[in-house]
């Protein structure tokens, strides 16, 4: 005789316990959304935010600035109070059909089965085998996200003397964390004419934390046997090629979502973020699944992520009542230098993205950039921004320029130019 799995039936299953799955959480059980179950593979809920030990967090989404741990555990206290459950150490491993899951948790393996889900599941920094750079494996290599689980969560030593690859917000989060360890950052590099990171964190960092910062610069090899000791780098216009002794590589930036559920429910990705495919209102290619959150724009701050949730919510409650979403849209497209936009699909009658910005990534520095939206030969819109397009940080656009697309036009290309 076949075991059947217990399954769960609550109206919406969101999976993630990060910024973006716990303020969804919260803004669906305060508005009486029915059974709000939210399902995290840690050992605590809280996200990145639980190990990123420094202040910074909260600005936009609570109003005040709090460190990473206590933001965390905020978001974590503000969903259960509104009763949502949270059940942690539990992971979704696939998908039985379009609407339910299976888990593996601490009462074994089960099913959830739910009226909406809501995908949260974050993004991710690549590491040195995904960046494909030469040389030996020694210990001492990590991302940021692995440094500050081992210092900050697991309270263990790092290194003496440390080379960061990359130069965004997060680099300077890795500098921060190195310090408190007792690890000198001796040098960060990046691949760009200047670093990524806002020029006053940037001085500020430079000041403050004391790292060089070396542009125009890649990894060529690490070297060590069973320890790193140093990596070769070579600057990208000369050629130029130099030895710096190191006991610790931390690999920032170059994000990826976590997208591997997204993946096996078949669902439509993007191919520049690899993350859903989303409208405004946050829907999938699948309808009842959402998505939310650093999953959709690899990568912005944790508050923009839990914003997300907050507009994720309120698309969520329309499912639930029964809302039947339009069923064509515009293909929104991202021109060189951006890489990837953010929602993909504009539908007549959606709401404004969350924010009510469009999210870019670009790949080249400009100053004071003129964003361009064209469809179907025209261009709709020439609008010269007053904050400058820069890699390594989403590119914040006002939706307001897409006010003169035509529903039943083509796809909607977004450049400047």
């Amino acid at each position: 005789m076949t075991h059947q799995p217990t399954v769960l039936t609550p109206d919406v299953l969101i999976v993630g316990g990060g910024p973006a799955g716990l303020t969804a959480a919260a803004g669906l059980a305060d508005r009486h959304a029915g059974h709000v179950l939210v399902v995290d593979r840690e050992e605590t809920a809280g996200g990145i935010p639980r190990h990123s030990d420094h202040t910074g967090y909260g600005l936009r989404d609570l109003r005040r600035v709090l460190t990473g741990p206590a933001y965390a555990r905020h978001l974590v206290r503000r969903a259960a109070r509104a009763g949502a459950e949270i059940r942690t150490r539990t992971m979704v491993t696939g998908w039985a059909d379009e609407h339910t899951a299976d888990v593996t948790g601490p009462d074994g393996r089960y099913r959830i089965r739910a009226r909406a889900v809501v995908l949260a599941t974050g993004a991710r920094e690549r590491p040195r085998s995904a960046r494909r750079i030469p040389g030996d494996r020694p210990d001492g290599v990590h991302t940021t996200g692995q440094l500050q689980n081992l210092v900050h969560l697991h309270h263990r030593p790092v290194g003496e003397r440390a080379v960061i690859v990359g130069a965004e917000l997060v680099s300077w989060s890795a500098a921060r964390t190195l310090r408190e360890a007792g690890c000198t950052p001796a040098l960060m590099i990046s691949q760009y004419p200047k670093a990524e990171s806002y020029a006053a964190f940037t001085a500020a960092g430079r000041t403050a934390l004391r790292v060089p910062v070396a542009t125009r610069t890649r990894v060529t090899r690490i070297i060590g046997r069973g320890r790193c000791r140093a990596v070769e780098i070579e600057h990208l216009d000369t050629g130029r090629r130099t030895t710096v002794a190191c006991d610790t590589v931390v690999f920032t930036g170059d994000w990826i979502p976590d997208h591997e559920l997204a993946r096996t429910a078949g669902l439509d990705l993007d191919a520049g973020t690899r993350g859903p495919l989303t409208d405004t209102a946050l829907r999938t290619s699948r309808p009842g699944v959402f998505a939310a959150g650093n999953l959709l724009h690899p990568v912005d701050t944790a508050d923009v992520a839990a914003l997300d949730g907050r507009h994720v919510a309120g698309q969520v409650i329309e499912h639930l009542h029964g809302r039947t979403p339009p069923a064509e849209g515009v293909r929104l497209l991202a021109d060189a230098p951006f890489r990837w936009i953010a929602p993909q699909i504009l539908r007549p009658g959606d709401p404004a993205p969350a924010r009510d910005r469009l999210l870019l990534w670009t790949d080249a520095f400009v100053r004071l950039p003129k964003v361009t939206v064209r469809q179907d030969a025209r261009t709709l819109v020439r609008r010269t921004l007053a904050w400058p397009a820069a890699p390594g940080r989403v590119f914040r656009v006002p939706a307001g320029i897409l006010d003169g697309v035509s529903p039943t036009g083509g796809p909607v290309h977004i450049g400047l130019g």
